[in-house]
């Protein structure tokens, strides 16, 4: 049997680690750039040094552990890149003193995990790299799949802040940390200090008076805006909801923003026929998610399957909200001929 608290609370060390490095690489993303003489640099030295981080932190805390995640090591072992080896070695040690180039590159590569064991875990070390190198909002972002269901989510947000009334825009001091485990619930707390309060939040709740607030990317190859503007003219058209502004924002943070009401849904349309999504981009979001009472599914309105391989293979694009917006966001999908356009899953 799992022991899920033991992984869970290995899962929250990992992350903060991870979070504690990508914040002091944001601090000096004007030195990592005159160093490696690259504008995209800084975000590329997070995310090795964070899945580096956490491989080594789940490997210290669990023993061995199937990891599948974004990054592999063979660019950082090219002699040519070694002033960014050197940097990624540089950011490890903030929170791994005895950190070297090689122990580095073996911690990257227990991120080669193999999808097809029952039990593994799966990491984007971050999650929104043009909101990284904007100062804005990105994730580390960690799921613990069981049977092809995400059972555990852990993901830190060092950029959000905990109090909604301020601006997604803008760094917090603190940032967030989410963590949930299925059928346990879904808990908030500071993304800097792993011994910080874990406080459970509510359920999600949404009443047909309300107003439907949808998570809008700031990126808008993330995700087809035309499409989600149809939908919500559709809803309002049809005299299904109000509409309000959207929360702006990057990154698998928009799963927390939901799951801790401040949006009402995410919408995750596809871009082009074809596009699959990768496993690690929502396998933490969709268990804290689905644990906040939100409903979590593909645009067809199936259930996201992780036992696919690396890829949602047999699902497009993703929709999460409560459960009245999400029936709301389905019908709309449907009326509009959305799905048919994006093809079929399967």
């Amino acid at each position: 049997m799992i022991d899920h608290a033991k992984h869970a609370e290995a899962a929250r060390h990992a992350v903060v680690a991870a979070s504690h490095v990508c914040r002091s690489v944001q601090d000096a993303l004007d030195e990592v750039r005159a160093v490696t003489k690259d504008d995209k640099s800084p975000v590329t030295v997070a995310d090795y040094a964070s899945q580096a981080v956490v491989g080594y932190a789940l490997r210290e805390r669990l023993g061995d552990v199937v990891l599948v995640a974004e990054e592999a090591s063979n660019f950082l072992r090219d002699e040519d890149n070694g002033l960014l080896l050197d940097a990624v070695v540089a950011a490890a040690r903030e929170v791994w003193d005895d950190a070297t180039p090689e122990s580095v590159l073996e911690a990257i590569d227990i991120g080669a995990g193999d999808t097809r064991h029952r039990r593994f875990w799966t990491l984007d070390p971050i999650d929104g790299t043009k909101g990284f190198l904007r100062n804005q909002q990105y994730a580390i972002a960690l799921g613990f799949i069981e049977e092809g269901v995400p059972t555990i989510g852990v993901m830190g947000c060092p950029n959000l802040p905990v109090d909604q009334s301020e601006p997604l825009d803008e760094r917090d001091a603190h940032g967030c940390l989410y963590l949930a485990i299925k059928g346990e619930g879904i808990y908030e707390t500071r993304c800097d200090n792993e011994k910080a309060e874990l406080i459970r939040l509510t359920r999600l709740d949404h009443d047909e008076t309300d107003e439907i607030v949808v998570c809008g990317s700031v990126e808008a190859a993330h995700s087809n805006q035309s499409d989600t503007d149809r939908i919500l003219a559709w809803i309002e058209g049809q005299g299904l909801g109000r509409v309000g502004e959207p929360a702006r924002l990057d990154s698998q943070c928009k799963y927390a923003v939901v799951a801790r009401g401040q949006a009402d849904a995410y919408l995750r349309l596809p871009t082009r026929k074809g596009y699959v999504e990768r496993i690690w981009d929502h396998a933490a979001g969709a268990c804290i998610a689905g644990e906040s009472g939100a409903f979590v599914t593909d645009i067809h309105g199936n259930a996201l399957e992780f036992d696919q391989g690396r890829g949602l293979e047999k699902n497009r694009g993703i929709v999460c909200a409560p459960p009245r917006v999400h029936g709301l966001m389905i019908r709309a999908i449907e009326a509009l001929g959305i799905a048919s356009e994006a093809g079929s899953a399967g």
